[in-house]
């Protein structure tokens, strides 16, 4: 079916929906969940009939009669858990098609399906996840933000080993990319972690809070924002929650593992800065799950995903 002869509501936005790593749950994600989204969006699956088919028949189900799909690549059979160059090709190439798509306006924004990183790398992409592509497609600082209503942590740096994360933290770097995520979110103030223990006890146990410190001063210079460098492991206590509800992290697990031990099932993947709306689910293709019958995976980060995809595809047209 295409966009041109849908029958859907033409009031609803468009979602071009890529299906993830096909041998992760991705699929069985898009075809329980197909239900729910249609009364919100009109759904477009960057996924082959047969991919589809044999997903459903994997899993017991049946393709609903409703489901506009688009075939992003030759098709490959499922192999459920399976780390593979094939697989990674196909998940990217259904990420690729789903972006072209919104930036050719034949739909409104990108909701992602979980991929897998490894499988990517087999397949001879340049590309470390969604984000970094995302970052080349349109040559912009995309800005990785999590989360949910009660609370949103941005990443100031990625996947990026450990030991490198230190390296990266530069003064007009980091006030740049603080403007920006505020100028994306309309937060009135934000809280700014330090990288070390203590925040480094005043160099202590580490310099590189000097750093985020006078960041943070330039960034404030018309208005005050940004507060820190605050004490990593009590940023996210119940008392700090309560007067914060966005936090920028220096790396991906100091943000992250606080983020998923509180709001696992409810958070999505946002990417800001960009001149296209794009969410994700916040979790991954859970291969230890996939295609077995007797674990059901959760939908409530892809269908929260797809929420949010709508509500900024709508605030994004209000203010055009």
């Amino acid at each position: 079916m295409s966009l041109e002869t849908s029958t859907f509501s033409s009031i609803k936005p468009r979602i071009a929906i890529s299906i993830g790593d096909p041998n992760g749950i991705g699929p069985e994600i898009a075809l329980k969940a197909h239900g729910a989204i249609k009364k919100v969006c009109h759904p477009v699956y960057f996924a082959g009939y047969d991919l589809l088919e044999e997903a459903a028949d994997r899993l017991a189900l049946n393709i609903p009669v409703d489901m506009d799909h688009r075939s992003p690549a030759p098709s490959i059979p499922i192999r459920p858990g399976v780390t593979s160059a094939d697989a990674g090709s196909y998940s990217f190439y259904s990420f690729k098609k789903a972006v072209d798509a919104v930036t050719a306006k034949e739909c409104d924004a990108v909701v992602t399906l979980p991929i897998n990183k490894e499988a990517w790398m087999r397949a001879g992409i340049k590309y470390k996840g969604h984000t970094d592509a995302l970052r080349d497609f349109f040559k912009r600082e995309a800005i990785m933000m999590l989360g949910c209503e009660k609370l949103y942590v941005a990443l100031f740096t990625e996947h990026i080993p450990l030991k490198d994360v230190p390296k990266e933290i530069e003064k007009s770097k980091l006030a740049r990319f603080m403007l920006d995520f505020q100028k994306e979110t309309k937060a009135k103030s934000v809280a700014v972690l330090g990288l070390n223990p203590h925040a480094g006890d005043h160099g202590v146990l580490g310099d590189e809070e000097s750093i985020i410190e006078a960041a943070i001063e330039e960034a404030n210079r018309s208005k005050r924002l940004f507060v820190g460098p605050m004490v990593p492991d009590i940023a996210f206590s119940p008392r700090m929650r309560k007067e914060f509800k966005y936090y920028i992290a220096m790396y991906h697990d100091q943000g992250l593992a606080p983020l998923k031990a509180l709001y696992f099932d409810e958070s999505v993947n946002i990417s800001l800065n960009l001149p296209i709306v794009r969410t994700s689910v916040d979790h991954g293709t859970a291969f230890d799950i996939a295609y077995l019958k007797e674990r059901e995976p959760n939908l409530s980060s892809f269908t929260n995903a797809v929420d949010e995809a709508v509500k900024m595809t709508k605030l994004r047209a209000q203010r055009a």
